[in-house]
């Protein structure tokens, strides 16, 4: 009997090791092929110096820790000591991959890494400002930033996105576009981080192959799940951004059932129903510049979200749509609530629509699909 509980923690014991050296092993190789891509290695002793000893922690979540930082220079970092360390270590890889091979004013900086054993960090530029949701869902007086602010974080926003999709040598999807994951510095300027989901594919890669899905509840792409609406694309991160626009424009989270008034509890469908009757939505203290800048965040946003990927524009044309006079932009199909529930008044809606649309190519050549450009009013091809 006691031999065979011996014997039997013998085996798990060396089953671990095996799995631990597997994936030291792992991200040791990787390292070395990349050499030349790399960021400055930090031994953990170093880390610790850094912190002071871990002394000042800004945040936490199922990723680890992030703390705040000093480097020899006095240059402030923020690092994130990553926890629950599994497998080949793929999350720690596709971040110092990605991120190794990116220069972009609006993408996080990885400034160096460490990896010793199952201890693993990496060090970026601190960004005093923290995370977006911080200022969208916030309820004090520094989360009331003008509507010509929020719309240049946005814009920086669109800008690394478009960035990663066509800027690199390798397309680069995110995967995990969301308010939390948008840093800002002393001056707001966004800055997307966290590449622990990102894939890199060629950039003739059209439809991309994903064994999983991946990304958080709210902002994941719709074909990432029900495999039937089209391939997987750079119009996954496009689909993200839309929900993050919508949360910009509403600072609230897009599914909220503790609204007053049920009809809000999805703030697409709520926000597109008063554009589409002519309504403005009730801002206080907006000038009309401003409720001009809110509106084109809307239609933006709403193309950004169609369901289907096909119908949704490039980073790129998002990017032109943001430069356009919004007179010339118009209201896209109902962006629909997943799971697709659809309620007798969205059918109605959708058939009395649909029978004076031409979906080819995503984009309708009469009624409300149209989407004109900013150099003359035809509509721009939003693939």
């Amino acid at each position: 009997m006691l031999v065979g509980i011996f014997i039997l923690i013998v085996v798990v014991t060396i089953k671990f090791r095996r799995r631990h050296l597997s994936a030291d092993d792992t991200i040791e190789e990787f390292l070395q092929s990349q050499n030349n891509l790399m960021p400055i290695r930090y031994s953990y002793y170093e880390v610790k110096k850094m912190t002071r000893d871990f002394k000042d922690k800004l945040g936490e979540g199922g990723y680890g820790s992030v703390f705040k930082g000093k480097l020899r220079s006095n240059h402030l970092v923020a690092i994130k000591l990553l926890g629950n360390v599994k497998g080949s270590g793929q999350d720690f890889i596709n971040e110092v991959a990605t991120l190794g091979r990116i220069h972009h004013v609006n993408v996080a900086k990885l400034i160096g890494f460490c990896v010793e054993g199952t201890k693993q960090a990496l060090v970026y530029d601190f960004m005093p400002n923290g995370s977006l949701d911080k200022i969208v869902f916030g309820r004090d007086d520094k989360s009331l930033l003008s509507w010509q602010k929020m719309f240049d974080i946005a814009h920086g926003i669109a800008r690394g996105i478009e960035y990663l999709h066509q800027g690199c040598d390798m397309q680069i999807l995110h995967f995990d576009i969301k308010p939390h994951n948008i840093l800002l510095d002393e001056n707001f300027t966004p800055k997307v981080s966290d590449f622990g989901l990102a894939k890199l594919y060629s950039v003739d890669d059209s439809i991309v192959s994903l064994t999983a899905a991946r990304g958080t509840i709210g902002y994941i792409a719709p074909e990432l799940i029900y495999k039937n609406l089209g391939g997987i694309s750079y119009k996954a991160d496009v689909y993200s951004f839309g929900m993050l626009l919508m949360e910009i424009v509403g600072r609230r989270k897009n599914m909220n059932a503790l609204v007053e008034q049920t009809s809000q509890t999805y703030f697409p469908s709520w926000i597109y129903d008063r554009y589409h009757r002519g309504e403005d939505i009730d801002l206080e203290d907006v000038t009309d510049d401003e409720k001009i800048i809110v509106k084109k965040m809307v239609i933006t946003a709403s193309w950004c979200i169609q369901i289907k990927p096909s119908e949704r524009p490039s980073m790129s044309k998002v990017l032109e749509m943001f430069e356009t006079d919004v007179t010339l932009l118009q209201m896209p199909p109902r962006p629909f609530q997943l799971p697709f529930e659809v309620s007798a008044k969205d059918q109605s809606y959708d058939n009395s629509t649909s029978s004076t649309e031409d979906r080819s190519h995503g984009a309708a050549t009469t009624g409300t699909s149209k989407l004109p450009s900013s150099s003359n009013e035809s509509s721009l091809n939003i693939m």
